[in-house]
């Protein structure tokens, strides 16, 4: 109980109370001092994360490839930790006042860009990251600090690595781990107070730090390869180039060209004036509203553009409908439509049929290397385009084009609503077409129907059983093409009055590889089935490092597409060498990455080996069809299954057996005679349960075992365990013959517990 007490104040006014409401015992407790911050004295790990966040600094730039942030920021920084480290040990209150004021500066800068930034926003987070760590060094007194600043490493280094579009990046993240590594070893030794200011103080030998650096770079290789890829994985990000300012008016009706000499990029003026151009050896003939396929000549090869994409396909370019006996007009050019965009977005909403098919939206982003055509790469059924003009235009045929040629460094994306080729209902597609696409879809030249149909009846006719689906008509006949036909890279110049797919046919057998696109397309047509020519890029090389498609000039050719009511159209690849239709989704793409990256592996390995390794995963791939088909084969079928996994698990379970003694084997292989006995013994023995403790010399062991054992079990073991201390500290040489004849002997006998172990026990 608190107590009071009145007392008189002595030398003061007699009637003046002082009242004390606390015990005489007690006594106002001291308050305790806060704990002093942890610095950090180390100049090796100062430096150490010094250099990973420089190297994720430059790596962002490379990354980026358009900024120069790390020219200021690397010096700030050297010069941040250099003031941090001498200042380490005090308050600098004005210094913190000045870094706290300095990042609310920054962030109110970020969020008035942000708030007129209408593209990719990775950039600018960057941006206000460096800024925030540039002030942040001037400030590391402690070492969670640094922690911090290793972190911030890292995270610019993330960023570089969902920027980068090269194998640049690889050497960059190849130093940020070297640098990572001993790093943390030395943050660790410093948080259990075992960090040395000594280059020794590391505890890291270069043997061990290549070692280490090897595992981790394989595992994470490994697990990069088998990680899925499903699409509710996936982030969407949006990158979009800077906002294109457009002088002149838009004229969407006109194509350009860059590889058309002499007509200045225009679009085409009709037949005559495509007769004697002449074509630049970089870039392809066919990215325009007209196109001559008569005049032959090879590409150069250049990269054009690389492309990250959820799923493979053909990059399309421009369809055609109105066959010229030379080449192809889009005749309805002048029905192009200009779509806007928001001033606040850079997003253009595209109008699209709906299909009654499975769909599955597909994120893409262009970066184009060199001029290209006005012409927008996209995958077929685009939804939603990001680009950086204020106009762009969508053509009758689903084209999309921009008011300027799509300049080097753009970058674009694009949200695609692809159908899935599922043939099972692509063969069921009614055969009543509307009007519209009779009329323009079935066109032939008529001195030429006659024979056109009468060559593809006959196709047909040499098939096993009867064709009368639409979809596998045009399956049959561009391997039809394949089969019958050649390419012909030297073919002499058709007539004027000559037509290009009855020279094909009937005169060459065979010719350029976009030809035998426009024969399948105009024998389609003869027999009822609406198809149209489309151009475009092929997928590309796929880099399993940096998951991109690096996309060139020679992957540019024609593919034939055909319409499916109620489906819409799909393309179909009669040019030798090629599948039957380009990459689509109908493949499923969860473990793509893993399949791209042995395509990419396959290349460097001779023929043989391909073929056989090919062959092993189609078996593999095969009877796991087979089985996992058993589980929907009723009860008999599941109960097959589990009969062969169970039996499965028994042939790995014994498999696993015989590696492990095998294994055992190999490693007493490599010891002593002696010692090899001694372990076989304490294996044996543990097995039997009587494990050795680690705390037991072997002669303690020796001695407290002896004590459960039989009389000559006993003297066995303390047989060879005298042998064995004698052998590892004495150097003597024991009798290995007849230690080894004991050994089998009391294997043989096996172990007998005396009555008072059992008794205990």
């Amino acid at each position: 109980m608190l107590g009071s007490e009145l007392t008189s104040a002595p030398n003061k006014t007699p009637n003046k109370i002082v009242v004390n409401f606390l015990p005489r015992s007690w006594t106002l407790p001291k308050l305790s001092p806060l704990p002093a911050a942890a610095i950090e004295d180390s100049r090796l790990l100062r430096l150490g994360v010094l250099l990973m966040v420089c190297v994720g600094l430059v790596a962002t730039d490379v990354a980026a490839e358009e900024t120069w942030m790390s020219v200021w920021a690397i010096p700030a920084t050297v010069v941040g930790f250099g003031w941090s480290y001498r200042a380490r040990r005090d308050r600098n209150l004005v210094a913190k006042f000045l870094i706290a004021l300095g990042m609310i500066v920054a962030l109110v800068i970020f969020l008035s860009q942000l708030a007129s930034f209408a593209q990719d926003s990775r950039l600018l987070l960057t941006k206000l990251l460096i800024q925030l760590q540039v002030l942040h060094s001037f400030d590391l007194p402690r070492r969670k600090d640094l922690g911090y600043s290793m972190v911030i490493g890292l995270i610019l280094i993330s960023v570089a690595a969902t920027l980068s579009q090269t194998m640049t990046f690889g050497l960059f993240l190849f130093i940020f781990l070297a640098i990572a590594l001993p790093v943390l070893v030395l943050d660790y030794r410093s948080r259990l107070g075992l960090l040395q200011v000594r280059l020794k103080g590391i505890g890291l030998s270069p043997r061990q730090w290549l070692a280490t650096l090897a595992l981790v770079l394989g595992l994470g290789m490994l697990t990069f390869l088998l990680l899925p890829r499903l699409p509710g994985y996936q982030i969407r990000t949006l990158p979009v180039s800077a906002d294109i300012q457009v002088q002149e008016q838009f004229d969407q009706t006109r194509v350009v060209n860059p590889g058309y000499v002499g007509r200045g990029g225009r679009s085409g003026q009709g037949g005559d004036d495509l007769e004697n151009i002449q074509f630049d050896s970089t870039f392809y003939y066919g990215f325009d509203s007209e196109i001559n396929q008569t005049l032959g000549g090879e590409l150069e090869p250049e990269v054009l553009m690389r492309v990250r994409s959820q799923a493979p396909g053909f990059w399309r370019m421009i369809a055609f409908d109105e066959y010229t006996g030379r080449g192809w007009r889009l005749s309805r050019n002048e029905d192009a439509e200009i779509l806007q965009r928001s001033p606040w977005s850079y997003r253009f909403s595209i109008p699209s049929e709906i299909a009654l098919g499975p769909t599955r939206e597909v994120v893409q982003t262009y970066s184009i290397l060199r001029e290209f055509s006005n012409l927008i790469p996209h995958l077929n059924h685009p939804r939603d385009v990001f680009f950086p003009t204020q106009e762009i235009a969508l053509d009758a045929a689903g084209g999309l084009r921009a008011p300027l040629t799509l300049p080097d460094g753009l970058t674009y994306s694009v949200i695609s609503q692809v159908p899935l080729r599922d043939r099972s209902q692509l063969r069921q597609a009614p055969r009543e077409y509307q009007p519209e696409i009779r009329r323009l879809y079935l066109a032939i030249p008529p001195e030429i129907a006659p024979a056109v149909r009468q060559q593809t009846e006959a196709l047909l006719q040499r098939s096993d059983r009867p064709i009368s689906e639409p979809y596998e008509q045009a399956l049959y006949l561009a391997q039809a093409l394949k089969q019958n036909y050649f390419i012909q890279p030297n073919l002499p110049p058709l007539d004027r009055d000559q037509d290009l797919v009855e020279a094909f046919l009937f005169q060459n057998e065979g010719g350029y590889p976009d030809q035998f696109s426009t024969v399948l397309t105009i024998m389609l047509r003869s027999i009822g089935i609406p198809a149209r020519l489309v151009t475009g890029l092929g997928t590309g090389e796929f880099n399993p490092f940096t998951g991109l498609y690096v996309v060139k000039n020679t992957d540019a050719y024609a593919l034939t597409e055909v319409f499916f009511p109620n489906y819409g159209w799909f393309t179909f690849d009669p040019i030798p060498g090629h599948d039957l239709y380009p990459a689509s989704l109908e493949v499923d793409q969860t473990f793509t990455a893993l399949q791209q990256f042995w395509n990419w592996i396959a290349q460097w390995l001779p023929t043989p080996v391909t073929g056989a390794l090919g062959n092993l995963f189609a078996l593999v791939d095969t009877a796991i069809q087979k089985f996992l088909g058993l589980f929907s084969q009723g009860i008999g079928g599941i109960l097959r299954g589990v009969i062969i996994l169970f039996g499965a698990g028994a042939i790995a379970w014994f498999s696993l057996q015989l590696l492990g003694q095998w294994r055992y084997r190999k490693r007493l292989g490599r010891l002593a005679k002696m010692e090899r006995l001694y372990q076989e013994m304490l294996d044996w023995l543990a097995q039997q349960g009587y494990p050795k403790p680690l705390s037991q010399t072997p002669l303690e062991y020796g001695f407290n075992l002896g004590d459960r054992l039989e009389a000559p079990q006993q003297n066995i073991v303390l047989a060879i365990t005298d042998a064995y201390v004698a052998w590892r500290y004495g150097q003597t040489t024991p009798e290995i013959t007849t230690l080894e004849k004991q050994w089998q002997d009391l294997r043989r006998r096996g172990i007998k517990k005396t009555k008072a172990t059992s008794t205990s026990r």
